[in-house]
């Protein structure tokens, strides 16, 4: 396979672009991409002609507006290229109206509120910065998703909105360093996307995998991770085979697969592009998200994409590797050589830093699912606390400016491993911390709280909008300074001072630290229904608002979306565990009680010692008993929460009652299962669905 010769030949890039398109036609395009200039309608036809004939000599039928509507995964409705001429006949046409503008069904999609059922008209818009790709036999158009009365339904729309909001806010700071050379400021991500591969045969016969996407019952297997010998192992021959074909037709989208690997846990995976702007990097991880699944199911697998699949052993996370660049080449987010006497530098950390500390409860709320409740904090990912992670040399530097005596400078220092053979190298700037939610790694930070299945645009929304917000403020103390360095050092320091509490380099995971949190003031959103309402706190509405990012109705209707979300994922599971539980575990422990009893009987007449069938079936007998207790309590407070009129009421209750006699459900159940004899057993386990895949 020729890789450069592949890459990128299912998109409609620059290179194609410029291939097909009238030289005006192109820079108009590219002017519209960089600028955000508006599209002339006849460039937009020019521009339509030419992705039609491209994508129809590539074998397409059809085009669809590929957009991303509040249901955590992507939409698009397929329309073919035909055209009716009369005589029987068709031609194949596409104009630039239909490349602009879409009109999908707004009312059947989640809007929170927003739309009523008879109100059905919304709109997708095409997004030029994003280029269209070639999926099956359709050519995929990125657009953003709005309502007939222009609120966004989507999750591109907030996301482009905070990108201009940060570009504008860095670009107007970095004038004041005499950066006049800056026109434009990108956030750029890096998303690390972690999955579980199974056997589909397998994941066939597990009810709540297929309903759920994570198992509801389940015993420990015997063994789990604890050997650590999974870890950036040697990739299984099967599993490698599904990796190559899942790089190849990454490549061929133009997505920049490149480091693949074992995780911690047995059956789990990563992979990870390299960087791109916000926008772009987003709708990759959704394409990526989508061939994992649909490529698993090729090579006999399941690719499960759940926070948290299976107890006892580390979930899955999208580990968000965010940084800043300018025009001009230049990476905001790098030290350089000297970090302390970098201003530029400086004065973007101490905004990140406070822009995390006065936006806790934001970030939070922005990675907060039920699936994501099971993995925060669970000894593998980073607690719901947010804090940073700066490292020993950086923290060395904003502790002196906080203080107000300079920095040590600190040169390169080199590894000292004591074998001469090996080459020495420089060390990076801080060592890596796998606990904390939002982490400096060297030129960027990478924000590990969100979960795996989550869209990239929710966490970094936010982010994008905090720093943008904090970048307004300082430029607001800074431009009218009569001695411009002074003002600068002065507010680094106070900035450091006051936010310093957001700061921690030590072990997340500790109960030492929640305690310590506390008494910094942190915030401790321990699930969903306490972060989702944060939305709507009048600071967060207004950061959001002023920055044309979210309006207070958009906001308001996303708590009303993502609460409900959350509500019906707990329904479904809790409905899945009682299925699961009355017609198929219990039956199957019934049955070995049976066998035991008549084994017993037989044994009993023959004068053997009947100790082990006695105790096993007073043991099983006693936690079926259990088990059809949980069943009906389950069932009971299943039918009450639909007594509840508030959504967020509800989903205390999903939280508080619910998960709770779920959790009561599931212990003599998993116990039952451990007693239990394997052929007996309903469902593959753990053991099984861990480590048979060869």
């Amino acid at each position: 396979m020729n890789i450069p010769e592949i890459f990128g030949t299912d998109v409609f890039n620059e290179t194609v672009m410029q291939q097909r398109l009238p030289k005006p036609v192109y820079k108009a395009l590219k002017k519209t991409i960089q600028d955000g200039t508006p599209l002339d309608i006849d460039v937009a036809n020019v521009v339509a002609a030419a992705m039609k004939d491209w994508a129809v000599e590539k074998g397409c039928t059809h085009y669809t507006h590929w957009f991303q509507p509040m249901t955590g995964i992507t939409a698009e409705k397929h329309d073919s290229f035909i055209s009716p001429i009369g005589d029987g006949k068709v031609i194949m046409e596409f104009s630039g109206k239909e490349l602009v503008k879409g009109e999908p069904d707004a009312s059947s999609f989640p809007s929170g509120g927003l739309r009523a059922t008879f109100e059905a008209r919304g709109y997708t818009a095409w997004d030029p910065t994003s280029y269209a790709f070639i999926k099956g036999s359709s050519l995929c158009i990125p657009t953003a998703f709005c309502s007939y009365t222009g609120e966004a339904l989507d999750k591109k729309t907030p996301m482009l909105r905070s990108m201009e909001a940060l570009d504008k806010s860095a670009v107007r700071l970095l004038k004041l360093f005499g950066m006049d050379d800056v026109t434009r400021v990108t956030a750029n991500v890096g998303p690390e996307q972690e999955y579980f591969l199974v056997d589909r045969e397998m994941y066939s016969h597990r009810k709540d995998l297929i309903l759920a996407g994570r198992t509801l019952f389940g015993a420990p297997a015997p063994k789990g991770q604890e050997l650590e010998d999974h870890y950036f192992g040697t990739i299984k021959t099967r599993v490698n085979g599904y990796m190559e074909d899942l790089d190849e037709q990454l490549w061929r989208l133009g997505i920049t697969a490149k480091t693949k690997h074992n995780e911690v846990a047995p059956a789990q995976h990563e992979l990870a592009p390299v960087f791109n702007t916000t926008n772009i990097a987003t709708d990759h991880n959704q394409i990526i998200m989508e061939l994992m699944k649909r490529t698993a199911r090729k090579h006999g697998f399941k690719c499960l994409l759940h926070e948290k699949p299976f107890a006892g052993i580390n979930g899955s996370g999208k580990h968000n590797n965010w940084s800043l660049s300018t025009n001009t080449g230049i990476n905001l987010l790098d030290p350089g050589k000297t970090p302390s006497e970098n201003a530029v530098f400086l004065t973007f950390l101490v905004a990140v830093i406070k822009a995390v500390n006065d936006y806790q409860d934001l970030l939070r709320a922005s990675v907060a699912t039920a699936g994501n409740d099971h993995r925060l904090g669970a000894n593998e990912a980073p607690p719901a606390i947010i804090s940073i992670f700066l490292g020993d040399e950086l923290n060395e530097i904003v502790e002196a400016l906080a203080e107000g005596h300079k920095p040590e400078k600190h040169g390169k220092s080199y590894m000292e491993i004591g074998v001469d053979v090996l080459p020495n190298f420089p060390k990076d700037s801080t060592d890596r911390n796998r606990t904390s939610p939002f982490a400096f790694t060297g030129n960027k930070f990478e924000f590990r709280s969100p979960g795996s299945k989550l869209s990239c645009a929710g966490p970094m929304t936010i982010l994008n909008t905090i720093v943008a917000e904090v970048l307004d403020q300082f430029y607001d103390k800074l431009k009218d300074a009569d001695d411009f360095q002074d003002a600068l050092d002065k507010l680094i320091k106070e900035t450091i001072a006051e936010n310093k509490r957001i700061i921690f380099n030590g072990d997340g995971y500790s109960e030492d630290w929640v305690k310590e949190a506390e008494k910094r003031g942190l915030l401790n959103l321990r699930s969903t229904p306490d972060a989702i309402p944060v939305y709507l706190y009048d600071k967060n509405i207004d950061v959001l608002s002023r920055h044309g990012v979210y309006s207070k109705v958009e906001l308001e209707s996303r708590v009303e979306i993502l609460l409900d979300e959350y509500n019906k994922v707990i329904n479904i599971e809790a409905l899945t565990m009682i299925d699961m539980a009355k017609k198929d575990i219990l039956p199957a422990v019934m049955s070995y009680i049976k066998d035991l009893s008549e084994t017993a009987a037989t044994a009993g007449a023959l004068g053997a010692d009947l100790t082990v069938e006695k105790e096993l079936v007073t043991k099983l007998s006693s936690l079926a008993a259990s088990t059809y207790k949980a069943l009906t309590e389950l069932e009971d407070a299943v039918a009450a929460v639909h007594n509840i009129e508030s959504t967020e009421e509800a989903a205390r209750y999903y939280h508080e009652t619910i998960l709770t006699k779920m959790g009561e459900l599931r212990a003599p159940a998993d116990q039952m299962e451990a007693l239990c004899g394997e052929k007996y057993w309903p469902y593959p386990t753990y053991e099984q669905l861990l480590f048979y895949v060869k």
